[in-house]
């Protein structure tokens, strides 16, 4: 049976071990260019022992931009900056997927040049997005009613999703995974509560599905199957999103995937933001769905992580907040060392205490 250390052959490259480190905001790009810095570079480089790091939610323009802080990658010196990156990444024998991110309507005029945020339809919601004062403070605020995104915008928003996949290659990613999870924009044509559209993208489950496959679609185009992931999250409850009803979407979405021979599938499960727990039966039948590279993320520490793969339902596990503190987690989960604590009152925003100064086990003897 496969272990967290043991390789992985993915389409598009073997990775080291199984450990991936999952996608986390960190609100550290400085506005108003939103350009990644050396704080990103040393804190993806010290991180490069992932079979696979899955980098923040980068936005593929500025209306897909939600959180002060978050990094882009629709400029040439965006793309110069990812290119530092990289390079640091793959000196040190790591692989890493840039998230391609548009966060809907989770967003506020702060940063939206004092325009709502689009989605799907535009309904009133209990979300909040951080943003920083004058002060650079990161604080919480409401998100308001966005507008609902028109027939004649979706082109653009594909080319968005195009334009940001060929920046993506230019600086030197090694995969780009979609976002289609956590509430966000894809997430909000996908579910029943957040759209109520009467065109060709909303009623139907199939109409509800066709935005995120235009979006695979075209971003497969632009790159190849092989170099394409994509992260879902049926079932759950996120920045105003409740998908309680996601889990037919899922099982659909995965088949349509599987059918376009797509890198991975990343799945999220939706206990460590408050929905259910999955279970072993919604796993096998999004294994009997998807027979690809499946990626499990949420809450998981060694021992989940083990029985998933031992049972089969996923090739490689995600992990969050253990990276945020262990650098070298895949080095600390194979000897069975202690895990760093999280100091989550510097996860977002700020410099580089709680960013890049984590001890390693080195250190830490």
């Amino acid at each position: 049976m496969p272990t967290l250390h043991d390789s992985l052959a993915l389409p598009a490259f073997t990775a080291t071990n199984r450990i991936f480190m999952a996608p986390m905001t960190r609100m550290r790009a400085p506005e108003p260019a939103d350009i990644p810095t050396e704080l990103h570079r040393e804190y993806y480089r010290q991180r490069a022992t992932a079979g696979l790091i899955v980098t923040e939610g980068v936005q593929i323009s500025l209306e897909g931009k939600g959180y002060s802080g978050a990094p882009g990658i629709y400029t040439d010196e965006q793309v110069e900056a990812w290119r530092a990156v990289t390079d640091a990444v793959h000196a040190e024998g790591g692989r890493i997927a840039i998230q391609l991110w548009h966060v809907g309507r989770v967003t506020h005029p702060h940063v939206q040049g004092g325009t709502p945020g689009v989605s799907a339809s535009a309904l009133p919601f209990e979300g909040r997005t951080n943003i920083k004062d004058a002060d650079g403070n990161v604080i919480s605020v409401d998100a308001p009613t966005p507008r609902a995104l028109r027939l004649d915008e979706i082109p653009r928003l594909l080319e968005d999703y195009r334009h940001a996949t060929r920046n993506a290659r230019a600086a030197g990613f090694d995969m780009v995974e979609i976002h289609g999870a956590n509430g966000y924009l894809l997430q909000q044509f996908m579910s029943i509560s957040t759209n109520a559209r009467d065109d060709q993208y909303g009623g139907s489950m199939e109409n509800r599905a066709r935005l995120p496959l235009e979006v695979v679609d075209a971003v497969v185009g632009e790159w190849d199957a092989a170099h394409v992931g994509i992260r879902l999250s049926p079932m759950i409850k996120f920045v105003g999103l409740d998908d309680a009803d996601g889990m037919e979407m899922g099982i659909y979405m995965a088949r349509e995937l599987a059918d376009r021979d797509l890198g991975y599938l990343h799945l999220v499960e939706p206990d460590w933001a408050g929905g259910p727990e999955l279970d072993d039966e919604f796993r096998t039948a999004v294994r009997d769905a998807f027979p690809g590279i499946i990626i499990a993320a949420g809450s998981y520490d060694r021992a989940k992580g083990t029985r998933v793969l031992e049972g089969g339902w996923a090739d490689a596990i995600a992990f969050g907040r253990p990276f945020i503190a262990n650098p070298d987690l895949p080095e600390r989960l194979a000897v069975g060392a202690d895990l760093n604590d999280v100091d989550f009152s510097r996860v977002y925003g700020g410099d580089a205490a709680g960013y890049i100064d984590y001890p390693v086990m080195e250190t830490v003897r």
